[in-house]
């Protein structure tokens, strides 16, 4: 039976369990007559009388039971998944994939997830670290992770943290052996400890400012990585200089263990935004958790 006359179905399974054209037309919200014209219609279309009506009854043939016995359940199993649907509205479920670079995810993300989890157990949160300029509509993930300055125009931003600034940092150890830098172009005497991302296709170079001034420094060294660990990690044994954010040192700057320098080269830039194609599609689960991620500070 083509999908159109599934109408006919309902109108046909209401009024044989209401029993009564009136009752039926008022709980589907129609005319008496339009009811009693889908029902002619139906009947016609199967070939069956399904109703038996009198000035006083309406009362369902054996064709019309062996039919009510058949669609009835079928719709009342529709109605309560749109039911149990209409709870997911309210109460939001499933998988948000995000993907991220290691920092945000770390400094954003995990601490956001700590507080957010808990209080919703039926969504999931799946969180791939790459710093490749993922497309997320390609790649089927809900959302991504960016810095302000990179979001693409058609996507839909919403910021998830607070400026950042940048730091060059060396250990104590490594400056006993090298006079500290003044100024950028004394790091190509300096062995820098360096990061390769995709998205350069070489080694991510380190963006230094100061009074309108911009320059874009490549050091040489002996160490590359792709991750904040291990160039952390190398700083802290002396091996270089380091070109890292500075909320992952500023714990040992503090405590001495690193040494910060060329300062007024590292100004405040615009922070992490989540960003995603559109609200349109966007899911329920999506639409917390960026109301959860939404930065509310200064």
């Amino acid at each position: 039976m083509a999908n159109e006359n599934f109408n006919d179905l309902a109108a046909f399974a209401a009024v044989a369990k209401e029993r009564s054209f009136t009752r039926a037309a008022a709980k589907l919200g129609v005319s008496q007559s339009a009811l009693s014209q889908t029902i002619r219609a139906l009947e016609e279309r199967i070939g069956l009388r399904l109703l038996t009506r009198t000035t006083r009854s309406v009362a369902s043939t054996e064709a019309g039971e062996r039919l009510l016995r058949t669609v009835a359940p079928r719709f009342e199993d529709i109605e309560a998944e749109l039911a149990a649907l209409s709870e997911l509205r309210d109460k939001p479920a499933g998988t948000v994939r995000i993907t991220a670079g290691e920092h945000p995810a770390i400094s954003v993300l995990q601490p956001a997830l700590k507080r957010f989890l808990p209080d919703h157990p039926d969504i999931n949160v799946e969180i791939i670290v790459d710093y490749g300029l993922t497309d997320i509509v390609a790649e089927g993930y809900d959302a991504g992770v960016r810095l302000g300055e990179q979001l693409a125009k058609d996507m839909i931003a919403v910021r998830i943290g607070p400026q950042m600034r940048m730091a060059v940092v060396g250990s104590p150890n490594y400056f006993e052996r090298h006079p500290p830098p003044q100024a950028p172009q004394d790091l190509t005497a300096h062995k820098c400890i360096n990061m390769r991302l995709p998205t350069y296709g070489g080694l991510f170079p380190w963006g230094l400012e100061n009074g309108g001034r911009e320059v874009k420094v490549r050091g040489e060294g002996q160490l590359v990585f792709n991750n904040l660990a291990m160039r952390l990690h190398s700083a802290l044994d002396g091996l270089g200089l380091a070109y890292m954010p500075e909320d992952q040192v500023l714990p040992h700057i503090l405590t001495g263990r690193l040494i910060r320098v060329l300062e007024d080269w590292c100004p405040c830039f615009p922070g992490y935004h989540l960003y995603y194609p559109s609200r349109r599609h966007s899911s329920p689960a999506l639409s917390m958790l960026v109301d959860a991620l939404r930065y509310r500070g200064s």
